[in-house]
């Protein structure tokens, strides 16, 4: 079977000029190398093209629970936690394995070709999320990049058990190790937690990607001790903290300090400002704190910053559709990033960001890398941004898996 693909046209974002494109086997090659009487051509017709959106942070164990669960009444993470906790006894593969696979068919069709979830790992629910999302894993392998994070939410430390669960996840396949250090009973406990996450990094040679301070207190302090810990065990580059809510709540002096030892560290940072929006600043009266953290001073430092979904249609947040694109227009309005230059970095934060996060040594449209491409209605990424656009075709390793297109008309003009 032919697997060549020749693209035409494409305006490839950070590429002057339209450009041809070629794929085969799956991989970007040089133009010569395809044959155009035997390739597959794809006309992108001057239209924005960028090598697959990225989604760094999602739970797909969680997703579309919100018609089988109580009313969130307080709207916070707290209650959140605790309605999940009653919920994830009822759990089962299937219904976990429908759930995720409906978010992830919505996401390729919204351009995503590669995803990190997080899946619950605790004594309560033991591994039945993990290997509902091993099934999902393989069942999409052919049309999206799956990575699988084993994520303590309970603790570790506070959930005695939970660690060997951790380690029997990672002998199974987790690709890498997740936590929420704030949710043990202390600071010993939490630097604890972190300890026990790095040596089951070391033992598997992978990332850790932790939750940090997912809290409005501004005496929350577990980004400085991952900061510590990172460069304590030499894992520079390797260490994800997503949310850090409470850097935006902390006095300027200290958030100065502590976004100083992220860069120091190379932490990768991830902001969720749908799910932070909506479940941050609950018991505050006016002014309301709302979640995001530093964005635009975190950027200014050469920290790598990237935006993720994380929740959608759950306790946590009961909006949400897994698109990029909403997702950018949504940070660019909290984070006040509005300048061209902001925009398009913006912009980068769900291509080239959120592809370090991953680790991908693979991702662009340079002969070797993998042969992924979203063909946007669009010809910038402010028009996308704002516009929000069919994305024509997703194409993963050099075939289509998605392609959508609207037609609209104003009708007796």
């Amino acid at each position: 079977m032919n697997t060549d693909m020749l693209i035409r046209n494409a305006a490839v974002w950070g590429q002057p000029g339209p450009a041809d494109l070629a794929i085969s086997d799956g991989l970007y090659v040089d133009i010569g190398d395809v044959d155009p009487a035997t390739a597959t051509i794809i006309e992108a017709a001057g239209h924005l093209c960028v090598p697959g959106f990225i989604e760094p942070h999602i739970h797909l164990d969680k997703v579309m629970l919100a018609d089988s669960i109580p009313v969130n009444a307080s709207g916070s993470l707290d209650e959140a936690i605790e309605i999940l906790g009653v919920r994830k006894q009822s759990y089962s593969s299937e219904d976990i394995v429908a759930r995720a696979g409906h978010i992830i068919r919505a996401a390729i069709s919204n351009g995503v070709t590669r995803m990190r979830t997080h899946i619950d790992i605790d004594t309560g629910c033991g591994l039945t999320a993990f290997d509902a999302l091993l099934d999902v894993r393989a069942q999409f392998a052919n049309l999206i990049e799956l990575q699988i994070v084993a994520f303590p939410q309970k603790g570790i430390v506070g959930d005695p058990g939970c660690e060997a669960l951790l380690r029997e996840a990672m002998d199974r396949g987790a690709d890498q190790i997740g936590g929420m250090p704030f949710n043990e009973a202390g600071p010993d406990e939490s630097r604890a937690h972190i300890e026990i996450a790095f040596d089951i990094a070391r033992e598997h040679d992978c990332a850790v990607d932790m939750h940090i301070d997912e809290t409005d207190d501004p005496n929350a302090r577990t980004l400085e001790m991952l900061c510590e810990a990172t460069i304590a065990h030499g894992w520079q580059g390797r260490v994800i903290a997503g949310h850090t809510c409470a850097l935006a709540a902390y006095p300027d002096d200290y958030a100065e300090r502590v976004m100083d030892m992220v860069a120091a560290a190379g932490i990768h940072m991830i902001t969720n400002p749908a799910t932070n929006l909506m479940l941050q600043g609950r018991e505050d009266s006016h002014p309301k704190r709302r979640g995001i953290t530093r964005v635009k001073e975190l950027l200014s430092r050469g920290v790598n910053v990237a935006f993720g979904q994380d929740n959608l249609r759950d306790m946590f947040y009961p909006f949400g559709r897994d698109d990029p694109l909403e997702l950018a227009f949504l940070l660019a309005h909290a984070a006040h990033m509005s300048q061209p230059d902001e925009i398009e970095a913006v912009f980068t934060m769900t291509t080239d960001n959120a592809a370090k996060v991953l680790g991908l040594t693979d991702y662009g449209t340079a002969p070797g890398c993998a042969g992924d491409l979203v063909i946007l209605d669009a010809k910038t990424p402010l028009e996308a941004i704002v516009e929000k656009p069919d994305r024509r075709y997703v194409i993963r390793r050099g075939r289509v898996v998605a392609e959508t297109e609207t037609r609209r008309m104003v009708v007796g003009e």
